[in-house]
């Protein structure tokens, strides 16, 4: 029960993030602690050649510098499949053709919404960097796409909307592109919850025979989950993306590997604050996987989980 003894963390001028982490891992920090062995529980992922990587992330973190992060993690073929929210693609999207702005989370909102801004927290949106680019952009693309087919999974219509950005000037910061490029899916169940699935329904309106066919996307999964050898899972705080990654891995008798973060509590049985052990007792994490629940904010835990990958 004694096996070793906590070390105090020794800061040096120019230490790299690896080294400080690594620290973590005798610290007995409590969270930090955690930060380390998620880092590790990433890396060995990383390092398995047979394990199939899931990647499930909603929407908020998209609206900021993190979403840079999940780019990178798409573009360098560090994740096989992604399942996310309708939002993703909104902010993703969005930022392609205008901007998002640093601001406060303390605004007078009242005054915000005369000025047309809108506040996630603390980033402010523009009306016109949201509902009304989003509308002339994505309404043009749906048309193109309707053009070509009737019929698409949510993953096929992504991937039809992230080849139409390749000649935009800010197409290599999109995750979409990116997902296109690599041929990453993003499957979206929730797919009418949010401005792109709004899009998609005004598009109906005129069109019909235009659909969406949500069961591709799980005959995908389904392919992808029965022929994984391994499976691992990054999960971005939880959801419908977190469920529906634990909910298909559950047919392979669950995951290898799991990082969690989330910032909800448990005590109210919610998903989103379960932590990984409850999914043990349901067959969607094997009793044996290399696991761990990091409590925390993705914005902060993200970019030095991925910096020790780097590094």
């Amino acid at each position: 029960m004694l096996g070793k003894k906590v070390e105090n963390i020794s800061i040096k001028k120019g230490q790299s993030v690896k080294d400080l982490i690594d620290q973590f891992r005798l610290s007995g920090g409590f969270t930090s602690k955690k930060l380390a062995i998620a880092s590790e529980i990433f890396n060995e992922m990383q390092a398995e050649k047979d394990c199939v990587k899931f990647l499930s992330f909603p929407a908020d973190i998209i609206s900021t510098g993190a979403r840079g992060v999940i780019k990178d993690l798409v573009k360098n073929k560090l994740v096989d499949v992604i399942i996310t929210t309708c939002g993703m693609l909104d902010h993703d999207l969005a930022r392609v053709w205008k901007d998002y702005y640093a601001g406060d989370e303390k605004a007078d909102d009242a005054k915000l919404r005369e000025g047309k801004i809108n506040r996630l927290y603390n980033i402010f949106i523009p009306d016109e960097s949201y509902g009304f680019i989003l509308e002339e952009k994505v309404g043009a693309i749906l048309k193109n796409a309707a053009s070509v087919k009737k019929e698409y999974s949510t993953s096929e219509l992504i991937a039809f909307v992230g080849e139409s950005l390749k000649d935009e000037k800010s197409a290599e910061d999109s995750i979409t592109y990116w997902a296109w490029k690599n041929k990453i899916p993003i499957v979206v169940p929730g797919i009418t919850d949010g401005s792109f699935g709004s899009q998609i329904w005004m598009h109906t309106q005129t069109d019909s025979n235009f659909k969406i066919n949500l069961f591709s996307d799980e005959n995908l999964l389904s392919d992808i989950v029965f022929k994984a050898k391994k499976s691992g899972a990054l999960m971005l705080g939880g959801g419908i993306s977190k469920h529906h990654t634990i909910w298909w891995n559950q047919f392979r008798k669950g995951l290898d590997y799991a990082v969690y973060i989330t910032t909800a509590v448990d005590w109210d049985g919610s998903l989103s604050g379960a932590r990984l052990e409850e999914a043990i007792s349901w067959g969607k994490i094997k009793p044996k996987a290399k696991q761990i629940t990091v409590e925390g904010d993705v914005t902060v835990l993200l970019p030095l989980i991925y910096s020790y990958y780097l590094n």
